[in-house]
């Protein structure tokens, strides 16, 4: 596996550089041969916190080199968190991402294939808005999303992790709120989604996932939920992590093989 870090693929005047980690299968240049499809992941972290270099815990440093090894190209990127920019910045940054990212793969000699998205808690929440708002992609996993920002626990308290991503509280602004919640985009022509959620979350309600999956199912598209016996948030109580990991790339495996 080749790693390349802090490679930048976008830049909004007054803001840091966007950047992102390239993780890719060793050889080669795979230029003009087979093309590796690539993943792009989003971390979570209520859209205030998080890092590309820092993905969900319980899965560790092999959280990356899975994918890898599963046949995919990887790029973690960061977005502007909400201290930095409030919505649509950190949605604007994963879908410039995903638009880029062909280029970007291409720029260090691999093809790339179809483009996935896969994110958790937060990242989740972006990753599913990109898919339905931004560049096409070949199928997303959202590990415990936030699907619905208007039907979070607390819509009137300026501080709560949604009222700092938006700029104010959801039940100030509702026609921002429901912009910014995945499951006021769903559509038949949707890409296939996994959406997986531990079934004791307590900090992003399970009703998210439930709710999204039957709403993307009614307007035609293709969702696949799972739920996890036992799981809280970041996947506290599962029994077995990896094999939620490894069931995610299944997923995508069957995408690519189709």
């Amino acid at each position: 596996m080749r790693r390349i870090e802090g490679v930048e693929y976008g830049a909004v005047p007054g803001f840091r550089p966007l950047e992102l980690d390239l993780y890719l299968p060793d050889g080669e240049s795979t230029a003009g041969a087979v093309e590796v499809p690539v993943i792009v992941h989003v971390h979570g972290g209520g859209w205030r916190l998080g890092s590309r270099r820092r993905p969900l815990p319980r899965l560790g440093a092999d959280f990356y080199p899975a994918m890898v090894r599963a046949g995919f190209a990887v790029a973690a990127i960061d977005y502007r968190l909400s201290g930095e920019a409030r919505y649509p910045a950190a949605a604007d940054d994963v879908r410039a991402a995903v638009a880029g990212v062909a280029e970007i793969m291409a720029s260090h000699g691999v093809g790339a294939g179809q483009v996935f998205l896969w994110g958790d808690s937060a990242g989740g929440h972006l990753a599913l808005l990109a898919a339905l708002t931004g560049p096409a992609v070949a199928g997303v996993v959202a590990w415990f999303p936030v699907t619905d920002l208007t039907a979070m626990p607390d819509t009137v308290d300026p501080g709560t992790r949604e009222a700092l991503f938006l700029g104010a509280p959801a039940a100030d602004v509702p026609d921002l709120a429901r912009e910014a919640s995945p499951i006021s985009h769903v559509r038949a022509d949707a890409p296939p989604m996994l959406i997986m959620h531990g079934d004791s979350d307590t900090l992003v309600a399970t009703t998210q996932s439930v709710d999204f999956a039957a709403a993307l199912t009614a307007a035609g598209g293709s969702a696949e939920l799972v739920l996890v016996p036992g799981a809280s948030h970041f996947w506290d109580g599962a029994e077995d992590v990896a094999a939620l990991h490894r069931r995610s790339l299944d997923f995508l495996r069957k995408i690519v093989e189709s």
